[in-house]
Formats: structure tokens, C-alpha cells, sequence
């Protein structure tokens, strides 16, 4: 799925900083907790809790976030569609790590059990 330069360059220029206190707001308001929503990010980007707050404090973009990072794997197993585009078919590469990481909060937030959401089970 194309999205458009404008897009991209806006969603890679935005700060991890500004968009982790959303992310643990939304997990957190639906009962999940801020070691899941760790766990996750860990299985997605390989980043341990101490990166993660260096990248935070750091106000990393997330175009830096993502070049910090170990993609696991089995992303490419995350599939489904959030913010109106089918992650498996977004052509920027950025974009779609980027795509990936609010995927698995969202799946987190719905209540998915772990191990469907790490793709375990």
C-alpha cells in the first residue's frame, strides 16, 4: 500500500519521546501494564528497558528509534490493519516498522493474549 513522501517523512520525524506516553496510556487505561507494553516493544525492536529510556531521554525520532533497533524476525507475521492501512502492504520500509510497533500496542490494548501478539502461538 503506497503511502504518500508526506506521510513517511512526517511519521519518521516525530519523536518516540511523544508518542510512548500514548501508547502506555492506551495500554494501561484497557488493564494492561507498562512491563507488557515493554515486552512487546522488546520482541518487536530487541531494545531492553535501558535503551528504550536512552532513546526517550535522548528524544529520538523514531527514523532513529528504528536504527537503533533489531527487528525480530517474525514481523513480518503482523498483519491486519491500523490507522486506515494494511500493515502488510505498506511499502515504506520505515513506515511500516513504525506501523508494526502501533499494531502490537493496539493488539495489546484489545486484551490479545502475549502470545499471539509476540506470534508464539
Amino acid at each position: 500500500m503506497k503511502t504518500t513522501p508526506n506521510h513517511d517523512d512526517r511519521i519518521a520525524s516525530l519523536t518516540f519521546a511523544a508518542v510512548y506516553p500514548h501508547y502506555l496510556a492506551k495500554v494501561e487505561k484497557k488493564g494492561r501494564s507498562k512491563a507488557e507494553l515493554h515486552q512487546v516493544i522488546r520482541w518487536l525492536t530487541g531494545l531492553d528497558d535501558r535503551k528504550l529510556q536512552k532513546l526517550i531521554d535522548d528524544q529520538a525520532t523514531f527514523a532513529e528509534f528504528f536504527q537503533k533497533a533489531k527487528l525480530n524476525p517474525n514481523a513480518q507475521l503482523i498483519t491486519g490493519v491500523i490507522c486506515g492501512y494494511r500493515v502488510e502492504e505498506i511499502e515504506n520500509p520505515l513506515t511500516q516498522k513504525i506501523r508494526y510497533l502501533d499494531k502490537l500496542v493496539d493488539e495489546l490494548a484489545k486484551g490479545r493474549a502475549m502470545e499471539k501478539i509476540l506470534r508464539t502461538a
